[in-house]
């Protein structure tokens, strides 16, 4: 086999461009995408029916106590003892193995998220399938790119084209699903990066209709015009949307936080599903993606919010169900953090275009009622979407155009910009940063434009720690240290304890003075004649905070301590010696 793929490369080499070859690797990453979409999406909806099939009214609501349980057990028992990854935001995870692991994705994910987030959402997790898809193409992607050895330029091309055909398959939206890839997947993009883009989209779109037609998710034909005398109602809700947005995000944050205090796994998961049931049996719409509560919106069905409820349904009036939404849509992303924190498997895509779409519903029905207004519900459900889309995500341009194809067309167009760029300011005048992202940022392992930053982030710290230093014990005298400055190429001696604990420094200025005096080399002890050092390194610490601490001291040299324990050193001069090797590595890529 590897004979084979060598005979290959050099005849590709021979025969083939690298732009070429990079678009054919393309078509082929979209297609194995739009097909995993595919096959996720049927997968799962032959679960939901086969699960609520025939649902009665007597009983129906107390399986949803049932059903999430088991699909979130299922997926920690396949997570931890068959694949061995956490599940979370798999995104993220995307998006730290590009900036931190230089593209490369492990194989296992490729269909990890394929086989657990089918259980989650299948059995009624209240997160959606994307972040899945993203997370399954995207690996197809580094894994292809990896196995005909690709550069990092390259394989990130291929990770940015596998996203673009997943989502281009899920929702038959080529264009959104390049726009999707440029605004999270990857920071710089150029011309030549964005052609092999487009061809992915094209081939998962054209997998997707040939298999399973073009209503994907749902199509839906506009019939109602846009009026600019709606455009101040549009300005409320872009404002209303992004209000959302900030509650979405922060309550995501405290539930995650507040049930991963659990330690096992398995209790975790108990505690998650029966309080996920719990929140279903009061409001089914929650159950699983919701799409279909958005379809019913959008085609006039509002009194199917209240199916399968076994308390709400004799209450068959607009105002009662316009407060039912509300209950839904304040709850929704406590129930989607409860799904992920649980141990779940699944992604914020789908609950952000849920809750964006009965918004809209809910602003639209509330105005037409309380000021006699004419406002078109169906406009503004899909224009909700986008919005809180655009506010959640931090991707406007991906929640405007997904909104437009999935509406085959472009009637829209002025109010989907217009709420999108007010719920994106919104969202993030409070929450610079996204879902997907502010945890990466936080923590340096995520650099959004500022190249030198970027390249600083993918220094290996672990891989330029200096331990050829001689140490020296704090009771040794000098002449004993004196000795060491015979035998060491370096001016910096460590001072660490016999077990270990890092205790100060000593550099040969210290001791130029003194280091000839006999007398003071048989009396003066190394303790009296160390300094402190000016900061400590953790070896977990990123570039960014490590480059601050050289600046604010002075240092050349800072020492890396980890619970007090002596690493080694870290110097100045090998970071900067690094940081060029890796951009001269870029621009050659």
């Amino acid at each position: 086999m590897r004979k084979l793929l060598v005979k290959f490369l050099f005849w590709r080499i021979k025969h083939v461009s690298d732009r070429n070859f990079i678009i054919l690797l393309a078509a082929l990453v979209g297609t194995l995408s739009g097909l995993a979409a595919v096959i996720l999406k049927q997968v799962v909806h032959i679960i939901h029916n086969f699960l609520i099939s025939g649902f009665s009214y007597d009983f129906s609501n107390y399986l949803y106590f049932l059903y999430p349980l088991i699909g979130i057990l299922l997926t920690v028992t396949i997570s931890k003892y068959l694949l061995k990854e956490s599940m979370g935001h798999g995104i993220t995870e995307i998006l730290y193995d590009i900036s931190k692991r230089f593209g490369r994705i492990k194989l296992s994910k490729t269909f990890s998220r394929l086989l657990t987030s089918g259980f989650t959402v299948g059995f009624g997790g209240s997160v959606g399938l994307e972040a899945p898809i993203v997370v399954t193409g995207s690996a197809i992607g580094s894994n292809i790119g990896q196995f005909v050895h690709l550069n990092y330029k390259q394989k990130t091309i291929l990770i940015g084209s596998g996203a673009a055909g997943a989502i281009a398959g899920i929702f038959n939206s080529p264009v959104a699903g390049v726009i999707f890839a440029i605004e999270i997947m990857l920071a710089d993009i150029t011309v030549a990066m964005f052609i092999p883009l487009l061809i992915a989209a094209v081939f998962g779109s054209l997998i997707s209709i040939l298999l399973i037609g073009e209503d994907v998710l749902f199509a839906f034909e506009l019939t109602d015009s846009f009026s600019t005398g709606d455009i101040p109602f549009y300005i409320l809700l872009g404002l209303l949307t992004g209000l959302f947005s900030v509650y979405f995000t922060r309550t995501t944050y405290r539930i995650e936080a507040a049930i991963k205090k659990i330690n096992s796994d398995y209790m975790r998961a108990l505690v998650g599903g029966l309080s996920l049931g719990f929140v279903i049996f009061i409001f089914p719409p929650i159950y699983g993606e919701g799409y279909q509560t958005i379809k019913s919106l959008l085609n006039g069905e509002s009194l199917q919010v209240l199916e399968n409820s076994l308390f709400f349904s004799q209450f068959e009036n607009t105002a009662f169900i316009v407060l039912f939404l509300v209950g839904v849509v304040l709850i929704k992303p406590v129930a989607s953090a409860i799904t992920i924190g649980a141990g779940g498997s699944g992604g914020i895509f789908a609950p952000s275009l849920f809750s964006g779409g009965i918004i809209g519903f809910i602003f639209a029905i509330s105005t037409n009622v309380f000021l006699g207004t004419d406002l078109s519900v169906v406009n503004f459900v899909l224009v909700g979407m986008s919005g809180a889309m655009s506010g959640i995500l931090h991707a406007p341009l991906t929640a405007i155009f997904l909104i437009a194809e999935i509406t085959s067309g472009y009637t829209l167009f002025i109010p989907l910009m217009l709420v999108s760029a007010i719920s994106f300011n919104a969202a993030s005048y409070f929450e610079k940063y996204s879902l997907y992202t502010k945890h990466l940022i936080e923590k340096g392992d995520l650099i959004q434009n500022d190249k030198d930053r970027q390249v600083l982030s993918q220094i290996n710290l672990k891989k330029i720690i200096e331990t050829d230093l001689h140490i020296i014990s704090p009771d040794a005298k000098l002449g004993d240290l004196v000795e060491l400055v015979r035998k060491s190429h370096r001016n910096i001696f460590p001072v660490v304890s016999d077990n270990g604990d890092f205790i100060g420094v000593i550099t040969l200025d210290d001791i130029r003075e003194i280091m000839f005096d006999r007398e003071m080399q048989e009396n003066v002890e190394v303790n009296s004649l160390m300094n402190r050092a000016p900061a400590k390194v953790s070896p977990h610490e990123n570039m960014q905070s490590i480059m601050e601490k050289f600046e604010r001291t002075g240092a050349w040299n800072l020492p890396v301590v980890e619970d007090g324990k002596y690493l080694g050193f870290l110097s100045k001069s090998r970071i900067f010696n690094s940081y060029r090797k890796k951009l001269i590595r870029q621009q050659k890529q």
